[in-house]
């Protein structure tokens, strides 16, 4: 397959002489001024076939060798053949088509090259009317009127008969799969209204040497047609002022028209161009430039090859056999086969350099590279003296890490855009990265001007996504996403079920404005909480929204907590024509209202039952409830008495509430039942009672001891045994006997005592028994005492 590529125009380039025409299709003559003195001076042309250079004196076979293909050196060319022109003039000629040019001191765009010209080669650049009489004459000069080429015609298909065609023709077999060169197309056709009628034109030729049809190279790209004048030419005439009829056509490869200064000989040229051909390596190929005049002989075209931009020789590609460009950008020292593409004949070597050094070990066809750095392959083949090479660039970067990020704007008011310039570090943590931030995945991909320029303000909408390209400045890139999230920022607010409790109530707090919640004193999250704060406190939460945007001011409410109503109400037991105080107790504006219907702190109440105030410190309310019951009088039901003065009371309770206790007959009273220091055989007054009534039990008890021994003789000190103090008691009866069980002394209400008499005698001395039996006043139940006592009388 057969194609060809454009090189963009390096400089302007300017004509000699400005003519003037005599309007005729055959008999056109060319009329030229003089130059202006201010641009006849050396460097003001190119060169031409000038004898100053060497290659002026070179055969077509030594240009196409060591000009077109080699640039000048001195290798020889084993693999191009059969170079001829036509028409055969020789290098003698002075006239001659063909020719070696050098750009001199002039800008033109190429440095030297080979020219071919449908008149005399040397009137393209260093000559003037004033150098050569026969300049203008020249300059048209008839080659070969009416010699066309069919292989010219094939290819373009003119629509004037072709005049002095000219042609340059070689085989050569290329050591890769694409040849290529550079020209640029000149012509004297470039005046007045002439790109519209008359097409000189050029060919750039190809085909096998085992035959085939030519394909032409020199067309211009997307098919735009040969090239020639009517088909390159812009929409102005050569004098810059008049319109051409026909238009510009395809006026990107139009260079300029030549006005001063001036470097050539002709009135217009392209911009130079590059033709490509793909070939397969190590087969013939025959080439063919060939130019042509059209319509007339009076203007000539020319075209100018570069020297040194024909090649035929190695490319490097890579690992799958794609021709790579000659500077080749690799991020992350990411490793890059290169292969030297060369049709390989036996012998042949290889050695790859960097950076101009010798890789050590690095001699066969391919080599792997994982630094930036300058390569070369180097081929060398048997019997050739000159080594073929080609060389590529890897310049190296570093691509910045990058990954999938969401960037969240919580909106408000006064700001409600994105400012991506917030996503960077979400995205790469690369210091010195460069984001491009893109609407569309196509311009992401194409990298390429479309991307957002106020990052700063950008009005994205919830759940858009950015294509966002991160890139080390240079070549070396990553494509990530930006998902936007965008939620406006939500308001706090804050209810409670009461603003004051007092101290053991509860509040319930409500939270509202947001989907979860950021309380300041607790972790949970929750919008309703039931609280039982001790002291007034202030409650502050934060509304967070569903996408988590946070509530830029808190809601903030405070609970009073006045002091827990109290009240030591406490009822009692009353008797019958008894009256109680209930007292609910002062506090902080306490007000009270009782189930009596009374208001006060107290009421006086005489009857027995349920008794309750409701207090109100204009806070809160509390119930106090008591209750007042009916007393019924206890009773003394046991008398435990020792010698030793302790006595021990059992009482019955049938209020069940609590009882105090005086053995005083009712003067002091105590709450135990246990009293001391109660004198022996006394009468004692005991009393028992509920508490706070006049429920009260009476009972007289004596505390009866006998004695163990009398001595009746009147000191009044143990004279007797005195039973005066039960003989009252019901059931009482109390005998003494002597150790012969006689009995010698029954007590009577008349003599309650003993006096160790019997029957008027006085008893002797001895040991005697007795036994008292009574009921018991307290328990009721029948007490028997016995035990012995020592009478000792004076005898």
């Amino acid at each position: 397959m057969l194609n060809f590529r454009l090189k963009p125009p390096i400089f302007l380039l300017l004509v000699l002489f400005i003519p003037t025409i005599i309007f005729s299709q055959q008999n056109r003559k060319l009329v030229y001024k003089n130059p202006k003195a201010t641009v006849m001076k050396a460097g003001d042309f190119i060169d031409v076939n000038a004898t100053s250079y060497v290659a002026s004196s070179y055969t077509p076979e030594q240009l196409v060798k060591d000009i077109l293909i080699n640039g000048g050196t001195t290798c020889a060319t084993a693999n191009v053949t059969n170079v001829t022109i036509s028409p055969n003039h020789d290098v003698t000629n002075e006239n001659r088509f063909w020719g070696y040019f050098n750009k001199g001191t002039t800008n033109f765009p190429f440095e030297e090259g080979i020219v071919l010209t449908t008149g005399y080669a040397k009137q393209a650049g260093n000559i003037t009317k004033n150098t050569d009489p026969n300049f203008t004459s020249n300059l048209g000069a008839r080659i070969a009127y009416g010699q066309s080429d069919p292989d010219l015609v094939a290819a373009t298909n003119p629509s004037r008969p072709l005049h002095d065609a000219v042609a340059l023709e070689f085989d050569f077999i290329p050591g890769s799969n694409q040849v290529k060169f550079n020209y640029l197309f000149a012509s004297e056709e470039y005046y007045s209204t002439y790109p519209c009628q008359y097409s000189d034109v050029f060919a750039l030729l190809i085909r096998p040497v085992s035959g085939g049809p030519y394909v032409n190279l020199a067309i211009l790209p997307n098919n735009a047609g040969p090239v020639r004048v009517t088909n390159i030419h812009t929409d102005t005439q050569f004098n810059g002022v008049s319109t051409l009829a026909c238009g510009a056509v395809n006026a990107q490869y139009f260079d300029a028209y030549n006005t001063e200064p001036i470097v050539t000989n002709y009135n217009g040229k392209t911009i130079p161009l590059t033709a490509v051909a793909d070939v397969t390596p190590g087969v013939p190929y025959h080439f063919k430039m060939v130019l042509a005049d059209a319509g007339d002989q009076g203007f000539d075209s020319a075209v100018f090859l570069e020297g040194g931009s024909f090649d035929i020789g190695i490319k490097i590609v890579d690992g799958n056999g794609t021709a790579l460009p000659d500077t080749l950008n690799i991020c992350d020292n990411i490793p890059q086969i290169l292969t030297a593409q060369v049709a390989t004949v036996p012998g042949m070597t290889f050695q790859w350099f960097k950076d101009g050094a010798i890789i050590n070990g690095a001699t066969s066809i391919s080599y792997t590279a994982n630094q930036p750095g300058v390569y070369e392959v180097r081929v060398s083949i048997p019997g050739n003296q000159c080594s073929g090479s080609a060389v590529i660039k890897i310049i190296g970067g570093i691509t910045p890490n990058a990954q999938n990020a969401t960037l969240k704007l919580c909106a408000t008011p006064t700001v409600n855009t994105f400012n991506l310039n917030d996503a960077t570090p979400l995205i790469t943590t690369t210091s010195n990265a460069v984001l491009r931030f893109y609407v569309n995945q196509a311009d992401a991909d194409a990298q390429n001007t479309n991307y957002i320029s106020d990052v700063s303000n950008f009005n994205g909408s919830d759940g858009q996504v950015l294509y966002v390209v991160v890139s080390n400045g240079g070549f070396c890139s990553k494509k990530v996403t930006l998902s936007l999230s965008r939620e406006d920022t939500p308001v706090a607010q804050l209810a409670a079920t009461q603003m004051s409790i007092c101290k053991g109530e509860s509040v319930t707090l409500t939270a509202s404005g947001g989907v979860t919640y950021v309380w300041d004193d607790a972790t949970t999250t929750v919008a309703t909480r039931t609280l039982s704060p001790n002291e007034t406190t202030t409650y502050i939460v934060y509304a967070i929204g569903a996408k988590g945007c946070k509530s830029l001011q808190p809601a903030r409410i405070t609970i009073e907590v006045v002091p827990a109503i109290v009240s030591h109400l406490s009822g009692g037991m009353i008797c019958t024509g008894d009256q109680i105080t209930l007292d609910a107790g002062q506090g902080p504006n306490y007000t009270y209202l009782w189930n009596t219907g009374d208001t006060s702190q107290t009421i006086t109440v005489a009857t027995s039952g349920t008794y309750s105030v409701t207090i109100d410190n204009g806070v809160c309310t509390k119930v106090f409830t008591t209750q007042v019951i009916q007393a019924i009088i206890p009773a003394i039901t046991k008398v435990d008495y020792n010698e030793n003065g302790t006595m021990t009371l059992t009482a019955s309770n049938p209020s069940n509430g609590p009882l105090e206790y005086s053995v005083d007959n009712g003067i002091a009273w105590q709450d135990s039942p246990i009293f001391s220091s109660i004198p022996k055989n006394k009468l004692i007054s005991i009393r028992v009672r509920v508490k706070k009534t006049s429920c009260e039990g009476f009972l007289e008890y004596f505390t009866f001891v006998m004695q163990n021994v009398i001595t009746p003789n009147g000191d009044n000190i143990n004279d007797k045994i005195d039973f005066s103090g039960l003989i009252g008691l019901k059931d009482f009866k109390a005998s003494i006997f002597d150790r012969y069980g006689r009995e010698v002394y029954k007590a009577e209400k008349v003599r309650p005592f003993w006096d160790g008499y019997f029957q008027g005698k006085r008893l002797l001395t001895s040991s005697y028994w007795y036994q008292i039996t009574f009921e018991d006043p307290a328990s009721k139940q029948l007490t028997v005492k016995t035990g012995w006592i020592l009478l000792k009388n004076v005898e």
